[in-house]
């Protein structure tokens, strides 16, 4: 018996099967990349006593998994629906996927982001042929602007992570890791709205449900997380956060009662935590991660995760992304330089 038939006879359906999610990997391999999965030595040695694995997303085409997700939803668009035109809400590495796709697919596409999207990312989803419309402070904001404008002019929602299609797209990640490493005992994942650990969570369960999968959010912006606590769909934001590609304050209805029902657990990681897992990514495994694709090396070093479900375990750790500004990452490094320099005074 699977994990989607245990939870069936407590009353879930999934609303995306493995089926959807083997299809979805069968379209995008045609044109994504199989990201490569690579041990960590010293998140190995010195932090876990486990086997810890990167998936590096950050290696997908326009550097984030959002790719896969974005390019399945577009594919499963009516000609109809393509010819309106496309129109989603991202901080940034879903609006590339858009972006990128709706140029190999040659559909107009708009996308908004909020107001202080990191520089590189609106740039580069300029570059795939998107028209970028700033709006709002925050995600939220930029994604009920995008709802309405849809409304106004026609557009077609490509929604960046409450939709079956664009969850089933992030899913075919589980079933490359389980290619990979059949026998992965736990598995990491960064959560803003829940698209991501959704897909990933029912590609895993699905083929052992005894795989713990551990979603890992900012203490800024949890929405997920605070929801995952409460029962119910819950709003939790009280400012911003290096990890601004998972920076969603409600999580989605339909993300939501998956991850309820496939996560075993969700934890979270401060500012000063997620800043060092970018660096020492950066430093220890030569891997540019964004801060959102650093959550779940920041839950490991910081020992927010209970050592069993580590140690003398096989880990992955999902770097989700790598589109991080060079100005953060300059500024990333300079504090740490300071912090060194401080502490070498000191002693």
């Amino acid at each position: 018996m699977t994990a989607e038939d245990i939870h069936q006879t407590e009353g879930f359906k999934n609303p995306v099967s493995v089926r959807d999610i083997e299809q979805a990997a069968h379209l995008i391999h045609k044109v994504g990349r199989v990201t490569p999965l690579i041990q960590s030595m010293f998140l190995s040695r010195n932090v876990t006593g486990g086997e810890v694995y990167l998936k590096l997303e950050n290696m997908q085409l326009t550097g984030s998994f959002k790719f896969r997700g974005a390019f399945n939803k577009i594919n499963h668009l009516s000609d109809e629906e393509k010819s309106r035109g496309v129109i989603t809400a991202s901080a940034g590495n879903h609006a590339q996927g858009v972006a990128l796709t709706s140029h190999l697919l040659g559909i107009d596409s708009i996308v908004v982001m909020p107001h202080g999207a990191p520089l590189a990312k609106q740039q580069a989803t300029a570059g795939y042929g998107a028209t970028v419309v700033l709006h709002g402070d925050n995600f939220d904001e930029a994604h009920q602007f995008m709802i309405e404008e849809a409304q106004r002019k026609g557009y077609t929602v490509v929604d960046p992570y409450n939709d079956e299609d664009v969850i089933a797209g992030q899913g075919s990640i589980g079933l490359e890791i389980l290619d990979q490493m059949w026998d992965v005992d736990t598995v990491i994942v960064p959560v803003g709205g829940g698209g991501l650990i959704s897909g990933v969570a029912t590609a895993l369960k699905s083929f052992n449900p005894n795989i713990h999968i551990i979603g890992v959010q900012s203490e800024n912006v949890h929405g997920m997380k605070a929801s995952y606590d409460a029962g119910k769909l819950t709003t939790f934001s009280k400012g911003k956060t290096l990890a601004d590609g998972t920076a969603v304050a409600t999580p989605g209805d339909i993300t939501f009662p998956i991850v309820e029902q496939l996560v075993d657990e969700m934890v979270l990681v401060n500012e000063e935590e997620i800043g060092t897992a970018m660096k020492d990514l950066l430093q220890r495994t030569k891997t540019v991660a964004e801060g959102a694709g650093a959550l779940p090396t920041a839950a490991l070093e910081s020992h927010k995760i209970d050592r069993k479900w580590l140690e003398n375990k096989k880990v992955v750790a999902l770097v989700s992304g790598g589109n991080v500004d060079l100005e953060q990452v300059s500024k990333n490094i300079d504090h740490f330089l300071d912090l060194d320099s401080t502490d070498h005074f000191v002693g």
